[in-house]
């Protein structure tokens, strides 16, 4: 072994010298950590990006849990492990699941009865079924699917009851709420909540459903990003002939907010220590075409008047109003919407007028309002993978992306094939085309395209920041001024207040400025930047 001299280049590749690097004398105990090594370097970001994409497909809950020993996939749910080898994808396990939870022998029962007369999950499973058989080509090969409605209902009442299981708990008690016609629109409503919100990053706490001594909500809830508590309660408007309700519990009226403030009123009723988060459902007719509901103009207005003459003093709630019309599509592609509302909350969602940086202030005081927006609008995204790869990557046979960084050998890039490293690469959408940039062992640079399967074009569309195993950023379009405010503060937010107050030296409020927090000086300085834009002659705004 060659010791290293004192004066030659560090071998952990700092570019130091040795003695001013990892050779550097020390006076103290504890010796020098060494410098990252580029190798190092990179698989950590190539681990940032795999996370960024496992946390887009599963949330900010607890990950999947999932290996593969010899022909076995092993999944674990909280304190219980699943395993199979007919598993291939997440939604495999998802069919397992559901029917284990529910009882193999409560699902056969309810199989025997006339379909009019079966448990409403039934019903789905034999829709589910039906369309497993128009859409699997080849049994045991992962195929693609579209997304309807029965899908929607069936695996995502599966990927909801897991969900509480991994991440808070799976009581009995509730799993019999569900089996029961009588009480499982409620429980299925609470399954759903409870999905949106330990993707939006909550962290659940159940409540005891056995102490009918008080009234209390469903359960709470605490952001992990913001440490905020709140309560949740979930209502769902009772319809005749859906969901298990008959004439007796479930209403023939056709107007959808019918049960709009009675739900609300159940819902304030209830005590609450901390802030309030109301989930109703409307259960009603999804709009044709998938435009807007007319219900939402309806919903505002009579909330409005709700906060104006019928709210209790002190009282105040984030309410969401919600479509989940699934089950009355089941063969079509989902539709869904939902409007957030604070009631007693006036700068929550309202309309009218103000500067983009109060704005912004606005969505940071109620940022996990914003998060459950979000979360709500993924419902219908499931995972497909167990570890959170690309669904393009899990198909056998599939030709994998290229990352940034690695070393492939590419065989038509010349006569006889190059061995290149990926120096970076982007994605020519329209053509369904990527192109690569790479050099070879002399440091000869190469630019090649690579078509990309319909696939691969959707995972690049919903991971555009982190599918070529780096988190770099990426070109949007950019549609209103708040959402220019947005990318300003985004991509300023490094400078320190010493430059902020060099480039706003000429402002004529520059001693004001001078006076501000670093905040609110970023903030000027960012919505200054803002008003220029929009006087610009093209500007689009």
């Amino acid at each position: 072994m060659t010791k290293t001299r004192r004066n030659q280049p560090c071998p952990c590749g700092s570019g130091l010298k040795y003695k001013k690097c990892c050779g550097r004398l020390s006076t103290s105990k504890s010796q020098p950590l060494p410098r990252r090594l580029p190798e190092f370097n990179s698989i950590v970001e190539r681990h940032l990006a795999d996370e960024r994409i496992r946390e887009t497909q599963q949330g900010l809950g607890r990950p999947i849990v999932s290996f593969k020993a010899h022909d076995q996939q092993i999944v674990a749910v909280g304190n219980t492990v699943y395993y199979s080898p007919t598993w291939k994808t997440f939604p495999d396990f998802l069919c397992h699941y559901v029917k284990h939870i529910l009882d193999p022998a409560w699902g056969n029962t309810e199989l025997a009865k006339p379909f009019n007369e079966r448990h409403p999950i039934i019903q789905w499973y034999d829709t589910f079924c039906r369309y497993q058989q128009e859409t699997i080509k080849t049994p045991g090969v992962p195929s693609l699917a579209p997304i309807t409605g029965v899908v929607a209902s069936y695996l995502g009442l599966a990927y909801g009851l897991y969900l509480l299981n991994h991440n808070v708990e799976l009581q009995s008690r509730f799993v019999n709420r569900l089996k029961n016609p009588g009480t499982f629109q409620g429980a299925y409503y609470e399954v759903m909540v409870a999905n949106i919100l330990i993707r939006a990053g909550f962290d659940l706490t159940l409540e005891d459903e056995t102490d009918s001594a008080i009234k209390h909500c469903e359960f709470a809830a605490v952001s992990k990003r913001t440490g905020r508590k709140y309560w949740v309660e979930a209502k769902m408007r009772a319809v005749s002939g859906l969901l298990g309700k008959t004439d007796i519990d479930g209403t023939t009226n056709s107007n959808p907010i019918s049960h709009l403030i009675p739900h609300l009123n159940s819902a304030l009723q209830k005590p609450a220590a901390d802030e309030r988060l109301i989930f109703i459902d409307l259960n009603t007719e999804p709009t044709a075409g998938g435009g807007k509901p007319a219900w939402i103009e309806k919903v505002a207005t009579r909330l409005e008047q709700y906060e104006q003459k019928e709210l209790a003093a002190g009282l105040h709630a984030y309410v969401f109003i919600t479509n989940m019309a699934f089950h009355r599509m089941l063969n079509e592609t989902p539709q869904f919407a939902g409007v957030p509302f604070g009631v007693g909350i006036p700068d929550f969602n309202r309309p009218g007028h103000c500067r983009v940086s109060e704005a912004y202030r606005l969505k940071q005081k109620h940022i996990d309002a914003h998060h459950i927006g979000e979360s709500l609008t993924k419902y219908t995204q499931l995972p497909t993978t167990f570890d959170g790869s690309l669904p393009s990557e899990a198909i056998e046979g599939a030709t994998p992306r290229v990352v940034i960084g690695n070393t492939y050998f590419f065989e038509n890039a010349v006569e006889g094939g190059l061995i290149g490293t990926v120096t970076s690469a982007s994605v020519y959408e329209e053509g369904s085309e990527v192109v690569i940039a790479l050099a070879d062992a002399k440091g000869q640079s190469y630019l090649l395209r690579e078509p990309m399967s319909p696939q691969q074009l959707a995972d690049y569309r919903a991971h555009k920041d982190s599918y070529f195993g780096r988190i770099l950023p990426v070109g949007g379009k950019i549609t209103d001024p708040f959402e220019l405010f947005e990318w300003f503060v985004r991509n300023h937010k490094w400078l320190s207040r010493e430059q902020l107050l060099s480039k706003l030296a000429t402002a004529p409020n520059f001693a004001e400025l001078s006076s501000m927090s670093d905040e609110d000086l970023l903030y000027e300085y960012c919505e200054l930047m803002v008003a220029l834009f929009r006087a610009l002659p093209n500007s689009p705004f």
